[in-house]
């Protein structure tokens, strides 16, 4: 079975987070998440999934000229990034698709999914 990585992007601009959130809408979204990760869990497809702090928060550790260095500050900037994920295995892209829309339907929003590289001929 291949893994697949699915993430939920959030706006650079607001970085929104849990306590941030209408609490309303916050428990709404709970619920609709704990509803999707018991069926991937029952199913035996979900592997991990977790929520992320902005990019704000990020720490980057750089050896790229011999000794290490930590930036307080993301890898890249960009208008979106993730803010939480699921790593699932399913039977094919299809099957992961199917995950795909039931997470963007509990979330109301957009799901990316990519499936992981495995070695060649591993």
């Amino acid at each position: 079975m291949t893994k697949y990585f699915l993430t939920v992007p959030h706006d650079s601009v607001e970085e929104p987070t849990m306590a941030t959130m209408d609490p309303a809408e916050l428990e709404a979204a709970l619920a609709a998440v704990a509803e999707f990760n018991a069926a991937l869990e029952e199913s035996g497809a979900l592997l991990f999934a977790g929520g992320l702090y902005p990019p704000s928060t990020a720490k980057t550790v750089d050896v790229s000229s011999g000794a290490p260095r930590v930036l307080d500050e993301p890898f890249v900037e960009a208008p979106a990034y993730v803010g939480g994920f699921w790593l699932i295995e399913a039977a094919d892209e299809a099957a992961a698709i199917e995950w795909t829309v039931r997470a963007a339907t509990a979330l109301q929003g957009r799901i990316e999914v990519r499936a992981l590289q495995e070695v060649p001929g591993a």
